[in-house]
């Protein structure tokens, strides 16, 4: 008897393929958005779950879903497990770790780019027909190149944007995070450790990159961003819920820093609404990692994960 396992949202065909070649499949290639009750009917009766970050796993899921022994998420961040919950209940966790590193920290630098630089404000701008004469301060921004990068959070995607600044930008690169890298990691970064006070102080751009827990809800809000500078940009390429959006975008609004990139959001795909009212914030709908061979990548590792554990009795980036 094979396992069954449920692909709980739409998955390239070559990968829908490769599970079926391995289990009986339930798919959803229709792309639907279960809610939770729907979700725990479909887990009915399978071993493996294909989650991408939008399915929460939890106590009650877990409760009622007795058979499920593994869910695979497409994802490197896994705040929609209950990683707790899951290993009380024996049920193995897995993400996608390593292989949308550089393309995720691509899309960040990218982010510090346009926003420093005013690129999607000016191109609404000329697009609504405005531009009719050069100006001397026609959307003047920052400069990237020489200015003082922080970085909050020093994982892999961390490191790899705080590489592509010091080398290729010749930035100042900070950073605070829970634990300090080792000496070695930290000069091939060309970074320095400094309090998270110094952090919001001393950055020029500020790029947030670390997981979203409990303990990071929020981690910049009204009384962090006062505390920047007021020529600051911050991006946030991480979670939704690090940031206060409504603290920010009150803080936009009122020039406490220069400008935001954001790639993702509070309830996304729902926005604060006072984040479409401000110009000086560059808005994207969570692609950090979505090139077509990362996004191939990561489905195939989620695939790999369910083959190995549901056939050979490992996973390949368990995370419990």
């Amino acid at each position: 008897m094979r396992p069954h396992v449920l692909i709980a949202r739409a998955v390239f065909p070559q990968i829908l393929t490769l599970l079926e070649q391995h289990f009986e499949v339930t798919s959803n290639q229709d792309d639907e958005l279960w809610t939770p009750a729907q979700l725990i009917e479909k887990l009915q009766g399978k071993q493996g779950v294909f989650t991408t970050g939008s399915q929460r796993i939890d106590a009650t899921v877990l409760g009622s879903c007795p058979d499920l022994k593994i869910c695979a998420n497409m994802a490197v961040g896994y705040n929609n497990f209950d990683l707790e919950a899951m290993t009380t209940a024996g049920v193995k966790a897995t993400n996608t770790p390593d292989v949308l590193t550089e393309t995720t920290a691509d899309f960040g630098f990218a982010l510090i780019m346009a926003t420093a630089r005013r690129m999607a404000e000016s191109e609404r701008f000329l697009r609504a027909g405005l531009w009719n004469r050069w100006r001397y301060d026609m959307f003047a921004g920052s400069d990237v190149h020489g200015s003082t990068l922080g970085i909050l959070g020093m994982g892999r995607i961390g490191q790899a944007i705080a590489r592509r600044g010091a080398h290729g930008f010749g930035m100042k690169v900070i950073y605070h995070n829970r634990s300090r890298l080792d000496a070695p990691t930290e000069a091939a970064c060309g970074a320095t450790l400094v309090s998270k006070q110094e952090l919001l102080q001393q950055s020029d751009h500020l790029i947030l990159v670390l997981p979203y827990t409990p303990e990071s809800h929020h981690a910049i809000g009204a009384a962090e961003l006062a505390q920047m500078k007021p020529t600051a940009t911050l991006i946030n390429i991480a979670r939704g819920g690090i940031v206060d959006d409504a603290a920010l975008a009150l803080a936009l609004k009122n020039g406490v820093i220069a400008a935001a990139g954001l790639d993702v959001f509070e309830g996304e795909p729902a926005l604060h609404p006072d984040l479409l009212t401000v110009p000086n914030v560059v808005l994207t709908p969570h692609i950090a990692s979505a090139t077509l061979p990362t996004r191939l990548a990561m489905a195939q590792l989620a695939a790999d994960n369910l083959i190995g554990f549901l056939l050979h009795g490992k996973a390949v980036t368990a995370l419990n």
